[in-house]
């Protein structure tokens, strides 16, 4: 097996130059890899021995008639497909079938994981980390302020670069530089060399997630827009949950270093599924580079995230953190004024006239700065308030992605038969509800109780993070598809960061209020908790201004209604 995917893997290479390729082993070598994938996903269902016979003699059929219409030009090369007009989101629009759609979407969905788990993975790896470099934990948490800076800094030419060079081309050289840098991270032997491999894995990360999502938009049509969303959604919600138990169990019982390495195969699986899968489509048009705006949106970008790490410390230094939060927010500025004057801005801002671009970008930022908390503060709550140690604390947390796991087979007939308002405003709801009765929990409430209220917490959590990121889609014409991506993903981004901020400052505000005491106490969390449910109540404000037939073309609503 593992010789047939190293072979796979050096066949799938040419996919990625910019012209085709003449052998036909390379043909053979698309279809081989299809095949086994449609067999995974079609591995349950039954199939007759006449169905079966037929199935193969059209295959044999189908593989002789590509490789003969390849070889005189009458087919586009392999992962260069047709464009043609449909109900798919993007444009131009490739000829895939909603099979290969799905296997695109879990590619992406795999880096979106990746991406979300390094994240976080090294919070509870820092003391055997700073053991091996010599130096605290403290200064090593440099390794993970690196690595979300240039994570905001690269996001904003994400979708230039791609419209640019082709999304298969980025999207593949982006798993590689990642890929190549969770290496050097898994070999580094000193700080400044961890810190520089992190910024790389940034790098990665920042053209992974906005052009995997573009490449899902492109490739999928209205009607199954949901069912790909939810797969590329749950992915990031589970990695911050899973990333410090993760990081902690394998810095304990193995070593900090397989920590990145085992990045390794993932990365050279998706590189050889995204040359067979993902189509390399790129602008007719080539628009110049916006250096003006790369420089303001990085400069902004790169002071809020730094302000907002500030703001998690409890010690940071507050005139640093005021001087980076006042030039984020005047760079921000600029960086608007220069979009909106700009001929060709590198973030196009048309999309946020769209009613439901505008409104799950506004009311979906307070949710998810929300909801952010909760991987943050929860192990905290169990720990300092229960007196539970870390590996317990990691089990109950489970549950939380649990839920966020177990939503993704009901959402699409959620969606369709209440439709995105009544979904989004019950669900920010019972959202609130279940924050809310994480202050009613003490050490004397049975675990099963516990697990039950995060359980239903994740599942809340999973439901509207893709009800969020499906409407903010639903209605972006083809040709603002790019920009939206690139915007959501920027936003996006700043409000995870902006969750963790929160998170400390609800603390620190239940702190004052009760004295100002040394010791976190279990009254603390509770003050903490409450405040973010009423955040997430007033998320719930903006979504009561959503149309009620939004995204009617997406979520099927307005049909299942007629009937």
């Amino acid at each position: 097996m593992w010789r047939f995917f190293i072979g796979r893997l050096i066949g799938a290479i040419p996919a990625f130059m910019p012209l085709p390729c003449e052998r036909v082993f390379q043909i053979r070598l698309h279809m081989t890899i299809y095949d086994l994938i449609e067999y995974i996903v079609r591995k349950h269902e039954p199939v007759s021995p006449c169905s079966r016979s037929s199935h193969a003699l059209s295959q044999c059929h189908r593989e002789a008639s590509f490789i003969c219409d390849y070889r005189h030009r009458q087919i586009p090369a392999p992962g260069r497909l047709r464009v043609c007009h449909s109900t798919r989101i993007g444009s131009p629009l490739m000829s895939l079938s909603s099979r290969q759609s799905v296997i695109i979407a879990l590619i992406v969905a795999s880096a979106y994981f990746m991406e979300n788990l390094d994240a976080t993975v090294i919070a509870t790896a820092l003391p055997h980390m700073a053991a091996t470099f010599g130096v605290t934990p403290v200064r090593l948490s440099i390794g993970m302020t690196a690595y979300l800076l240039a994570l905001a800094v690269f996001i904003p030419i994400s979708g230039w670069v791609a419209d640019r060079f082709g999304q298969r081309s980025v999207f593949g050289s982006a798993i590689v530089v990642f890929t190549g840098a969770s290496i050097l991270c898994g070999l580094s032997n000193g700080l400044v060399e961890f810190t520089v491999a992190r910024i790389l894995q940034g790098l990665g990360g920042a053209m992974m997630v906005p052009v995997g999502r573009l490449a899902v938009l492109r490739s999928t049509e209205k009607r199954h827009l949901m069912r790909s969303i939810a797969y590329i959604t749950w992915p990031g919600l589970a990695a911050p949950v899973l990333g410090p138990a993760l990081g902690g169990f394998i810095s304990t019982y193995f070593s900090w270093r397989w920590i990145f390495l085992l990045n390794v195969p993932i990365g050279l699986l998706g590189l050889a599924l995204t040359a067979t899968f993902i189509p390399n489509y790129r602008e007719s048009s080539r628009r110049p580079f916006d250096v003006p705006g790369f420089v303001l949106s990085g400069v902004a970008l790169t002071c809020l995230m730094y302000g907002m790490e500030l703001v998690g410390q409890p010690h940071g230094d507050w005139h640093i953190t005021v001087a980076a939060l006042t030039g984020g927010v005047a760079a921000a500025a600029f960086a608007v004024r220069h979009f909106r004057r700009a001929e060709h801005p590198l973030i196009d801002l048309a999309p946020w006239r769209i009613p439901t671009f505008r409104v799950t970008l506004e009311g979906g930022s307070l949710y998810v700065v929300s909801v952010s908390v909760s991987p943050f503060l929860l192990p905290l709550f169990f720990q300092l308030g229960f007196g539970l140690n870390a590996f317990a604390a990691g089990l109950l947390v489970l549950a939380y992605a649990a839920g966020n796991l177990a939503m993704k087979t009901v959402t699409t007939p959620i969606l369709k038969r209440f439709g995105f308002r009544k979904v989004m405003i019950v669900n920010g709801l019972l959202t609130a509800a279940t924050i809310a009765l994480c202050a009613l929990l003490s050490p004397d409430t049975p675990r099963t109780l516990i697990m039950l209220v995060l359980l239903i917490g994740g599942l809340c959590r999973s439901m509207q993070f893709t009800s969020i990121n499906t409407l903010a889609f639903a209605d972006v014409p083809p040709a603002r598809m790019s920009s939206a991506s690139t915007f959501f993903s920027m936003v996006q981004q700043m409000t995870i960061g902006l969750g963790i901020a929160f998170g400390a400052i609800a603390l620190h505000a239940a702190v004052l209020i009760h004295g100002g005491h040394a010791q976190l106490s279990l009254a603390d969390f509770r003050v903490a908790f409450l405040l973010v449910a009423a955040l997430v109540l007033i998320s719930i404000l903006y979504f009561i201004g959503i149309e009620p037939d939004a995204g009617c073309e997406v979520s099927g609503h307005a049909q299942a209604a007629s009937q």
